[in-house]
Order: structure tokens, then C-alpha cells, then sequence
């Protein structure tokens, strides 16, 4: 039988990139705001000098070409983290609802990508429960998908207004199509600020008990190979 590959790693990786993404993530809120300021001086009739426009278009691709390198760097590694606890249980449950393959696939496909990582790791969630649980209650009884419904909710959201701040920044040329840009990224960076926190407790949350599903395997392997020390010995 396969072995259940670490996870620790790569979930330790993921947070470390959802902390740098939700940094990021706050210097971008700052700037929209710096520029929505300066929109707003622009409506109300007020003078900038081109030196501070020209800056300030600067910084804002200058952060939007970071944000949007570490959020990729990031998603796939979350992706990764995800896939290899579908697979590891995968080697223990008895039968899931999809293919390990799905774990990653799953965030690609249009339509299915509206639900399908939810449903996965709601059931990463509850599986692992059922599984610790026959062993000991206490194993997983503060595992619950109450903050899958907060993070998914939040995942949607942000996803929708990413898509809609992209397009519609691309053909923006008026103040008012930019202010209007401006303020539907300030939303999404606020929150984006929550998602980030939620991300990383469900991954948090989902490692320990990851962690004991190894040492439960570990004890069944023992038990398997160690002889029963309370049979005495056949005497001739």
C-alpha cells in the first residue's frame, strides 16, 4: 500500500505566500486610495502636475505587476498543498467524490470552478474527521467547515470583482471611469484582506489534523508489524 506523502511543507509554503500576498494586497489599497484622491482633486476642478500623474500611474503598475506575480506564485502553490491532501486521502478513505486530479484541475474548468475546490475540501474536512474520529473523538473535534462557507463566499466575491476591476481598468480613460476602477479595487482589496486570513486557517486547521492522520497510520503500521507481547510462549 502507498505511503501518505508529507504535506507540512508545502502547507507551511502556501501560508507563507497568502501573508506576502495579504501584504501586498494593503500597499495596493493604499495606492488605489493615494490615486482615488487624486481623481477626486481632478473632478472637483483642482490642478496636478503632470510629474504627480506620471507617478502615480508608476507605482500603481509597479504594484500591480507585483501583486499579480506573487498571486500566481501563490495560487499555485495552495493548489499543490490542496492536491496532495486529496491524494493522501485518497490512500485512507474509502471512497471519495473525485479523482485526485481534480484537486487542481478543478480550478480551470469555467463553471465547475464556481463550486467544485468547495466541495473537494469540504470533504477533505469531513472525511478526515470520520476517519480520526473512530479512532478517538477528541482527534477532530474542533475540525468544521464553518469557515469553508466564509472562505469560499469571500473566493467568489474577490474573483468577481478581480475580473471586473481588469476589464474595465483596460478600456477606463474618463475621471469618472476611473474613479469608478479606483473604488471597485479598493473593494476587492478589502476584501482580499479577510479572504487571506480565512485562507490560511483553513489550511492551518486542516495540517493538524493532517499531522494526526500520520501519527494514526503510524500506530495501525505498528501494530501490524510489533508481535502481541501478551501471548506466552508455547512450551514443548
Amino acid at each position: 500500500m502507498e505511503s501518505l506523502r508529507p504535506n507540512g511543507q508545502r502547507a507551511k509554503i502556501a501560508i507563507m505566500l497568502i501573508w506576502i500576498v495579504l501584504t501586498v494586497e494593503i500597499i495596493s489599497l493604499l495606492s488605489d486610495y493615494l490615486q482615488y484622491d487624486l481623481l477626486q482633486t481632478v473632478a472637483n476642478g483642482g490642478q496636478i502636475t503632470t510629474e504627480s500623474a506620471t507617478d502615480n500611474d508608476l507605482r500603481q503598475k509597479i504594484i500591480a505587476m507585483i501583486y499579480l506575480t506573487v498571486y500566481v506564485i501563490s495560487g499555485i502553490t495552495f493548489i499543490r498543498w490542496f492536491r496532495r491532501a486529496y491524494y493522501n486521502l485518497h490512500l485512507k478513505a474509502a471512497s471519495l467524490s473525485f479523482t485526485e486530479g481534480w484537486a487542481a484541475g478543478c480550478w480551470f474548468v469555467p463553471i465547475i470552478s464556481l463550486y467544485r475546490p468547495n466541495q473537494i475540501m469540504k470533504e477533505l474536512y469531513q472525511e478526515t474527521q470520520s476517519l480520526l474520529s473512530k479512532k478517538d473523538e477528541n482527534y477532530a473535534k474542533n475540525l468544521t467547515t464553518h469557515s469553508i462557507g466564509w472562505w469560499w463566499a469571500l473566493w467568489i466575491i474577490s474573483s468577481f470583482l478581480g475580473q471586473f476591476v481588469f476589464k474595465y481598468s483596460l478600456k477606463a480613460e474618463t475621471i469618472e471611469e476611473l474613479t469608478t476602477s479606483t473604488i471597485a479595487s479598493i473593494i476587492a482589496s478589502i476584501i482580499g484582506i479577510p479572504l487571506a486570513i480565512i485562507t490560511v486557517k483553513v489550511i492551518k486547521d486542516y495540517s493538524e489534523i493532517e499531522s494526526l492522520l500520520y501519527e494514526l497510520i503510524n500506530e495501525e503500521e505498528e501494530k501490524k508489524i510489533i508481535p502481541d507481547t501478551d501471548l506466552q510462549p508455547i512450551e514443548n
